[in-house]
Formats: structure tokens, C-alpha cells, sequence
């Protein structure tokens, strides 16, 4: 099994509309083949160090990943969600 994980900053800007969207959009990615589990979720703490969503997919193995990380459905997501950040990390590991 492998874990991608994702956080993402938003911009001071960006509204809670946008931010509830992108969350919306990143659900949605539960449809792309290769994808085992997918949870999204806003950050309840907010602390300094918080960011403000969290996306966790679970794959089969890296194979599944790297066409996840090229399908259609998910680059225009990625893209979106990086027009609203200041700053996004990741970290994948197996389990």
C-alpha cells in the first residue's frame, strides 16, 4: 500500500466559497481508477503550524500514484488547487 498525503495554505484571500470547492473537487478525485481510499478535510485546530486542508489517498503501490498523479480528472484539480496556495507539501510512504 502506499499513502499520499497533501496540505494546502490557502491565501489570505481566498474565500471559504473557494476553499469549500476545492474541497468539493478534491472528494471528487474518489473516482480516478487506482484509488483505494480518499479523505479530505478542513483543519479543526488552526494553529500556527496548521494548513488549512488535508487530502489523504491510499494506492495499491506507486504504479497507481504516478496514474493518479497524470490522469485527466486529477491534473486540473492539482492546478486549481495550486492557483489558491501559498504553499502545499506532500509526503508518500508505504505502509
Amino acid at each position: 500500500m502506499l499513502t499520499h498525503i497533501v496540505s494546502f495554505k490557502y491565501r489570505a484571500d481566498v474565500t471559504d466559497a473557494q476553499r469549500h470547492n476545492h474541497r468539493m473537487h478534491l472528494k471528487d478525485l474518489a473516482t480516478v481508477p487506482g484509488v483505494l481510499d480518499l479523505r479530505v478535510g478542513a483543519d479543526v485546530v488552526r494553529s500556527a503550524r496548521s494548513y488549512d486542508t488535508g487530502l489523504l489517498v491510499v494506492f495499491a503501490n506507486r504504479a497507481a500514484l504516478d496514474a493518479y498523479t497524470a490522469h485527466p480528472q486529477h491534473v486540473p484539480v492539482a492546478q486549481f488547487g495550486a492557483s489558491l496556495c501559498d504553499h502545499i507539501v506532500a509526503v508518500d510512504f508505504e505502509s
